[in-house]
């Protein structure tokens, strides 16, 4: 896998998901010697389940760490904390990683309990947990979705979690953004399995879930984001970290010039995920036929960017989306089904950032 490169899966097998995106990368390569100390750091920044839209999917961590064993793997652990005020083992029970490390008989790492040095991070000195600067090979596996302070988390602020509790408290004294570009400067951040599946719309605790069932590999984590911020209808621009992180070396926000490697389409087969109030309500603004997850869930994301704008007052002709839509004419649609719609806009998926824009433009 070159370095510019995102690979997309969908489905809803997500253990299968996330073994095949590691075989196509082939991570056993990336990672090299057996022998080496390999890390991965799920997110678990609060006790609930993955279907709130906040943390890692348990199946994600069971795929990887088979995949790991398969391969010869043996020195492998699994270290995560929970934010300020969430007990990192009752988080571990209720996301469900307790049973799926038992089962591997992989070493488990609370970072709250463990020992941190203070390292030079690009110029501003950053506390870091010994045993993320200990391993050989970090996989990082965030889930894509909203924030309330940073507009977007994944890869880069998901090794927020390899610090303790006291530097995390500092993070917010000096901003966020900045803390976290430096700290990418000095963590390993090898390769990124983003957990895609229902992340939330707008918060990191959860509560609005936004369907795409998708799992995404990739190695640069400033590309991740980049990519992230297109998935949800923003710029990547309008999220500091980022810039200053390419800015500091860790990565590339190039996402125009990356290599796409679509691992299969889209599936009809979606699961039944109930929508909270917000999603409820911009998805009245759209008439969906057999539609996709993903080509769905960019619709809901960049509805929710024209609702914060102000955008979504008033009487619009809903959007249609779908492979129902095939071959049928219509006044505005998206995604490539649509095509035949006297105003439609192309994508397999399209990005909520060119939906947002086309919206913006074309809807009445």
């Amino acid at each position: 896998m070159v370095k510019n490169e995102i690979l997309i899966i969908h489905g809803d097998d997500y253990k299968a998901m996330a073994k095949r995106v590691l075989e196509q990368a082939d991570l056993a390569g990336l990672i090299g010697s057996r022998e080496r100390h390999i890390g991965l750091k799920p997110n678990m920044v609060v006790p609930k389940p993955a279907s709130a839209g906040a943390t890692t999917h348990p199946e994600l961590l069971d795929g990887t760490l088979e995949y790991l064993t398969d391969h010869g793997f043996t020195n492998i652990t699994v270290m995560e904390s929970s934010w300020v005020g969430a007990d990192t083992q009752d988080a571990l029970r209720v996301c469900g990683y307790r049973e799926v490390i038992e089962r591997y008989q992989i070493p488990f790492i609370d970072i709250k309990k463990e020992r941190s040095r203070e390292y030079d991070a690009a110029g501003i000195n950053l506390k870091v947990c010994d045993a993320a600067m200990k391993v050989d090979f970090m996989i990082n596996m965030p889930v894509l979705k909203g924030h309330c302070q940073t507009t977007v988390t994944c890869a880069l602020k998901n090794m927020k979690g390899v610090i303790p509790d006291s530097e995390k408290r500092r993070f917010h004294t000096m901003g966020l953004h900045k803390p976290i570009a430096h700290l990418n400067t000095v963590v390993r951040n090898d390769f990124i399995l983003v957990d895609n599946i229902c992340g939330d719309l707008d918060f990191e605790e959860g509560g609005n879930p936004v369907e795409m069932d998708r799992i995404l590999g990739f190695r640069d984590p400033v590309l991740c984001d980049s990519f992230v911020c297109e998935a949800m209808g923003y710029h990547s621009e309008e999220v500091p970290y980022i810039v200053l992180a390419e800015q500091l070396g860790v990565g590339s926000r190039d996402t125009q010039g990356a290599v796409v490697t679509k691992l299969n389409e889209g599936t009809l087969e979606r699961r039944t995920l109930p929508m909270t109030g917000r999603v409820k309500k911009l998805a009245a603004y759209t008439e969906p036929a057999d539609a996709c997850s993903a080509c769905y869930g960019s619709l809901i994301y960049a509805l929710d960017r024209l609702q914060v704008r102000g955008q979504l007052s008033g009487k619009h002709t809903p959007v249609a989306i779908g492979q129902g839509y095939k071959g049928k004419g219509g006044k505005i649609g998206v995604g490539n089904c649509t095509r035949c719609f006297e105003k439609s806009l192309k994508g397999c998926p399209p990005r909520a950032v060119d939906i947002t824009a086309f919206l913006e433009k074309e809807w009445d």
